[in-house]
């Protein structure tokens, strides 16, 4: 057993951050600026988009979307329970109503026949798909059901995610990213809003700040303006400076740690292949999976018993997600049960997500396969 024990997730930084940080507090210049400006277009160049709009978290990029499309009181926004508060909280923010569909068993990702079935039935404002865990949803099937739907992917999971060989980030009218603490790419807060529509990306940067016409950031340079109009009563979710420096640091090392995570996803997988009480995480060939999760399944009954199993040896496990149709303002606001979306109640029951981030070493890695291990001989006994 571990002598110490291995957090869930740690971001991976180092002096290179610090740096960077303390350039931007040397300058004075904390708030958004010309380092925000900067990781934007660094940001829309990774993904292929046109526009990239830098705000303070996923939440507030998914929000900032979902209004600029015109979503509001009394719409419908078809999305998936299995995802974070997020995705849901956003739609009701705006005075609309979550449509829940059911996962595929497989990914946990939107079952995109189920989101026929809806539409079928329902008028909707808007579709939210979730990549969850980085395993890029059926986008393509998505977009044929959806017809002229406007589409918002919660990306929160997926940098750097690829669906058969194109980039999540620029195949929907809008894509949220999430650059949380926990993340593949942190800013310790922070997100990103990135489309190729212009109309979409003048609102959403707008909104972001204030409702203030445009580029009301340099008001107090010497380029700037006392000056300025508010469009529309428009809200507080600009990043600052000193979260972008960290940001275009992070870019520089994505892909250096998205292999680490890879390779951790290998080993797990080799580990694991062998024990038929374990299904390790789906994934297409053709995709490209971020790996922000490792999600494994137990068997039926097991999974906190497994979890606490995992914490006794000093391993950071965790679940993702208890999906929203069970959590109290959910089920009493919709008067959902559980079986209402069966799928996503009987694969939450049974997951458990192991650490993985590219600051673990191969003894961390080592570590937790030996403790999944002694949890599958414990199931056995």
């Amino acid at each position: 057993m571990r002598e110490h024990f291995l957090p869930f997730a740690l971001p991976d930084t180092d002096e290179a951050e610090v740096a960077a940080v303390a350039e931007v507090i040397r300058s004075g210049w904390l708030t958004t600026g010309a380092k925000t400006r900067t990781f934007e277009a660094e940001f829309a160049k990774l993904v292929g988009a046109k526009h990239a709009i830098a705000v303070n978290s996923c939440t507030a990029a998914m929000h900032l979307a979902l209004e600029a499309l015109g979503v509001g009181q009394g719409d419908r926004v078809l999305t998936t329970p299995y995802t974070f508060a997020a995705t849901g909280e956003v739609i009701r923010y705006l005075g609309a109503d979550p449509l829940f569909v059911d996962i595929d068993p497989a990914t946990f990702n939107i079952d995109p026949a189920q989101v026929g079935a809806a539409l079928a039935r329902e008028r909707v404002a808007a579709i939210v798909p979730v990549h969850l865990g980085g395993e890029p949803c059926a986008l393509d099937e998505l977009r044929r059901v959806a017809g002229d739907i406007p589409i918002v992917e919660d990306a929160a999971h997926a940098l750097p995610a690829k669906l058969g060989g194109r980039m999540i980030g620029a195949l929907s009218r809008a894509t949220c990213f999430s650059f949380y603490a926990t993340k593949t790419l942190s800013t310790g807060e922070g997100g990103m809003i990135t489309t190729d529509d212009d109309a979409l990306a003048e609102r959403c940067r707008i909104m972001s700040l204030h409702g203030i016409s445009r580029d009301a950031w340099k008001r107090y340079t010497a380029e700037g303006s006392w000056q300025y109009e508010i469009i529309a009563p428009g809200f507080k979710y600009n990043l600052t400076d000193v979260a972008a420096a960290l940001g275009l640091v992070q870019l520089g090392k994505l892909g250096a740690m998205w292999q680490r995570r890879v390779a951790i996803a290998a080993r797990y997988d080799a580990a694991f292949a062998g024990h038929p009480e374990l299904q390790v995480p789906a994934r297409a060939s053709a995709n490209q999976h971020a790996w922000h999760l490792y999600m494994l399944r137990v068997p039926a009954g097991a999974r906190d018993a497994f979890v606490e199993h995992l914490r006794a040896h000093n391993i950071g496990a965790s679940v993702h997600f208890i999906p929203l149709h069970v959590h109290p303002y959910y089920r009493d606001t919709y008067r959902y049960t559980p079986n209402d979306f069966p799928i996503a109640y009987r694969e939450f029951q049974r997951e458990v997500s192991l650490p993985i981030y590219s600051r673990m070493t191969e003894r961390d890695v080592d570590d937790v396969i030996a403790a999944v291990h002694a949890g599958v001989a414990k199931l056995r006994v």
